[in-house]
């Protein structure tokens, strides 16, 4: 946590921002501070009305992309952090306030969906478009975005490509930066950059990704221009498979993403984590689950390739209609957000996950390591109720691991997150870039991952920090978020 650089007060920044967008553009509730100075990696601390961090200033609510560049510029001129979010379903701090009297800049009021061209198959939306609003209109034309993160019922498009987020569907339709096509955005100094909107292009390096994933580390994106698809759910098929051991799982999803295939969802589940999902049936086995979709002929031979894929294989097959149910019910709505906070002040227990990824060479080390590392070493193993992980994201090289685990919680709830989260974290962080995996693989950087991303991108570090110096040489822009605070 840092004190503020600014020679402004508190008041004065309030006064100054709320001139810029009027009274109805901010909100200074400080129940409303206090919620916005943390994201869900201390979900646990918020249920309780813990708030530690520095709390900010004011909300600002722009409403166009010009109110947007004078706000940066006012924070610029005068050295007031700026965490940029829309949406709020992050999860790894990116959205915490650790400046002092920082201004949280947010875009969900920038909610117009611009243009949906069927001929050139893009959809152009402001940064704080729902996810979920923009699919179901989509859905009436025999469209889709593709795009179908766990966040769905909630997220922005803003925050989805700001977090290089991904979806369900991935190895189908790809990730976000798949997606994404054309691109603006205000700089800390109020420049507005427009990214065009073409097909491809060798014209120098792909300046999309200065923006893709930057976490508002440079910049806040305020509109998105996506490639939108054809919808058949007509002709999706669902398919499980209980398998004797996780490796076998992994196994069968690299032979069928390295023959071409591209199952829309195509994920194996360890033992424990189908056990939360699939308890029904799983009968401690692990679940590979898998879905073919798109025109009846695509579909038809993704759903051939996985049949011949299990044919050689040792397995029970499930039921097709479990899978269809347990997908329908995966996302997460308020109503599932607020059930958890019931259940966290109710059973003092708590469930989190940390994704990384690795070459498929490595997976079984990896998932081994983190398992064995944790169970062994973690000083409070016996307060786990679940160690697990899954894959649920694959391409030709390799694969995600998602570890997933719930314990138990037997410490006053401030400590919570030093006790249990940010240890797990940090075990799983090492193993995956000991083992020459990356230490993230769609939820960022945030400000908990920090002191590995030098680590990270090794030989390439400076060019991050280039970036940083260039795009945001007063240091306005989310301090603490992907680069350590100290650098």
């Amino acid at each position: 946590m840092s004190a503020s650089r600014s020679a402004l007060s508190r008041d004065e920044i309030v006064t100054r921002v709320t001139a810029l967008l009027g009274a109805d553009g901010v909100d200074t509730d400080p129940r409303e501070l206090k919620l916005a100075s943390v994201d869900r990696f201390k979900k646990y601390q918020s249920v309780h009305g813990i708030f530690d961090g520095p709390i900010p200033a004011i909300i600002a609510y722009p409403r166009t992309t010009e109110e947007v560049a004078a706000v940066l510029r006012f924070a610029n001129d005068n050295l007031v952090n700026v965490v940029p979010r829309t949406g709020r379903t992050a999860t790894e701090g990116g959205l915490e306030t650790v400046i002092e009297d920082t201004i949280v800049l947010d875009g969900s009021r920038m909610d117009s969906v611009l243009d949906v061209n069927e001929t050139d198959m893009m959809v152009t939306v402001q940064c704080g478009v729902p996810l979920q609003r923009l699919e179901d209109e989509l859905r009436e034309r025999g469209l889709t975005t593709g795009h179908s993160p766990q966040s769905k019922p909630l997220a922005q498009y803003g925050g989805l490509v700001a977090t290089r987020s991904i979806g369900q569907f991935s190895t189908l339709y790809g990730a976000i930066e798949d997606m994404v096509v054309g691109l603006e955005a205000v700089f800390p100094d109020g420049t507005v950059t427009r990214i065009k909107n073409v097909p491809r292009r060798a014209a120098g390096p792909d300046i999309r990704h200065i923006i893709i994933g930057n976490e508002g580390a440079l910049c806040v994106i305020t509109e998105v221009t996506a490639k939108i698809f054809p919808y058949h759910p007509e002709n999706t098929r669902f398919f499980g498979f209980l398998v004797d051991e996780f490796e076998v799982g992994v196994e069968a999803l690299r032979e069928l993403v390295t023959a071409g295939y591209r199952p829309s969802v195509c994920r194996v589940y360890s033992p424990e984590d189908a056990n939360q999902h699939f308890a029904h049936f799983s009968e401690g086995k692990s679940v590979v689950v898998l879905t073919a979709e798109g025109p009846e002929p695509l579909a038809a031979a993704t759903a051939t390739g996985i049949e011949a894929v299990f044919a050689d294989r040792p397995h029970q097959r499930v039921d097709s209609a479990h899978i269809e149910t347990w997908f329908q019910g995966l996302n997460w709505g308020q109503d599932k957000i607020d059930a958890e906070k019931e259940a966290m002040l109710r059973d003092s227990h708590l469930g989190y996950t940390t994704e990384v990824s690795i070459n498929w060479s490595g997976v079984s080390s990896l998932y081994h390591a983190v398992i064995d590392r944790i169970r062994s070493e973690y000083p409070r193993a016996d307060h786990l109720t679940m160690l697990g992980a899954h894959s649920s994201h694959s391409y030709q090289t390799g694969t995600n691991l998602y570890f997933v685990y719930d314990y138990d919680i037997d410490c006053e709830p401030r400590q919570e997150i030093d006790l249990y989260h940010v240890p797990l974290n940090a075990i799983i962080v090492e193993e995956a870039l000991r083992l020459g995996g990356s230490m993230v693989h769609h939820h960022g950087i945030g400000k908990y991952r920090t002191p590995w991303t030098r680590q990270e991108h090794g030989s390439a570090y400076p060019m991050l920090e280039r970036l940083k110096q260039a795009f945001d040489p007063n240091g306005v822009m989310n301090a603490g978020t992907i680069l350590p605070l100290e650098a």
